[in-house]
């Protein structure tokens, strides 16, 4: 019988895991199990129901929404994989635990083939979080998991895989290949802005016309005559960015949304939204994240940009953060205006997006004397 951690304790109908993934809600009994720390606890009044409702809902958005799928994700394969082995997922188990990650590593030559060390570390992080959700943290410092994980680390890590920057030139050829309708206007506007910016493709599409306007909201704009304010709950929590205005109409990312926002009828809610290809009417559907990585790289290859790519590679090349990068790498200012309009708490963070900025520009070479 699973035990229950004492915040499913506080709060009635605690979750167990399943087989497939999901949860199993279990009833409450009149005597509720002692906590971990050993205290048993009650039954909490009734008054408090409403409460303990809303406490679940904070509980449950403590992950971004992409975070959420991909840890489901990821426990439904590791809950596969046991159900293939006869073994009992619901176990928070290190051996066990070890030798899936040895499978996701190596392969099994049937159901499975060898992932990323990246996505073997995102597959531990949802188990060890859905364990601890229910009551049942997994050893994580358990040598079955601590010494695999380090041996998959030498064998199997690889540099990290960038996708290219964006450069203020390849932005303006690609919105040469827009076409002039709302669908055009809406996607010039998530160009300029996400690049003058440096927003992730989640902060884009999660922005709102004016605060506490939607639920799913990430952010909002004010427009002043200087330019816009944009105020973005971020992964390091909330910040202000400041988008100026262009050096022309064709370049300005102040004008771009102000005329999508125009045509578009859109006052309040939702900033991104779909367009009907039937009709062109604007739904009241926020575009997902995935609308911004579609459209950047189909952009791109319109473009042309890094032609000398093959097509499928450079197809590869592009995705959200190529505008993210791509102001990293064109901006010349001070990189504590780049570090802090990107939200990044290190410097050295914020190097890592400048791909092909002061590339030998210190040639330590020739400074060596050779």
């Amino acid at each position: 019988m699973a035990q229950h951690s004492s915040f499913s304790q506080k709060f009635p109908a605690p979750a167990r895991l399943t087989g497939d993934g999901g949860e199993e809600n279990v009833a409450s009994s009149p005597e509720t199990p002692p906590s971990s720390a050993g205290v048993a606890r009650g039954p909490l009044p009734s008054s408090l129901g409403g409460l303990a409702e809303t406490a679940r809902d904070y509980a449950q958005r403590k992950d971004s929404a992409n975070a959420a799928r991909a840890y489901a994700s990821d426990w439904r394969h590791f809950a596969g994989w046991c159900r293939r082995r006869g073994l009992d997922a619901d176990e928070p188990d290190p051996q066990v635990i070890g030798l899936y990650l040895t499978a996701c590593a190596a392969g099994d030559g049937r159901h499975m083939k060898p992932v990323s060390v990246a996505t073997i570390e995102r597959r531990l992080a949802a188990l060890t979080a859905r364990y601890r959700s229910v009551g049942r943290p997994l050893d994580r410092k358990d040598r079955h998991i601590v010494d695999v994980l380090a041996g998959i680390r030498r064998t199997h890590a690889r540099p990290p895989r960038q996708k290219e920057a964006l450069l203020a030139d390849d932005v303006l050829s690609m919105l040469e290949t827009l076409p002039t309708d709302l669908r055009g206007l809406r996607d010039r506007a998530i160009l300029l802005i996400g690049f003058a910016g440096g927003l992730r493709r989640s902060e884009i599409v999660g922005l709102d016309c004016g605060p506490d306007q939607t639920q799913d909201g990430r952010g909002w704009l004010e427009v002043l005559p200087e330019g816009l304010l944009v105020r973005i709950q971020g992964k390091t929590g909330w910040r202000v960015v400041e988008v100026g205005r262009g050096s022309s109409e064709r370049s300005c990312p102040v004008v771009a949304l102000e005329q999508w926002l125009r045509f578009a009828r859109i006052e309040h809610g939702p900033v991104f939204r779909r367009v009907l290809r039937s009709s062109g009417g604007v739904t009241a559907d926020r575009l997902t994240d995935k609308h911004v990585v579609r459209l950047v790289q189909k952009a791109a290859l319109a473009a042309g940009v890094r032609g000398d790519l093959p097509e499928g590679q450079r197809a590869r090349a592009f995705g959200g953060h190529s505008l993210r990068a791509g102001l990293a790498s064109s901006a010349e200012v001070d990189e504590a205006a780049i570090q802090r309009q990107l939200g990044h708490a290190s410097a050295e963070m914020t190097r890592r997006y400048q791909r092909r900025k002061d590339r030998f520009r210190v040639n330590l070479t020739k400074a060596a004397g050779l």
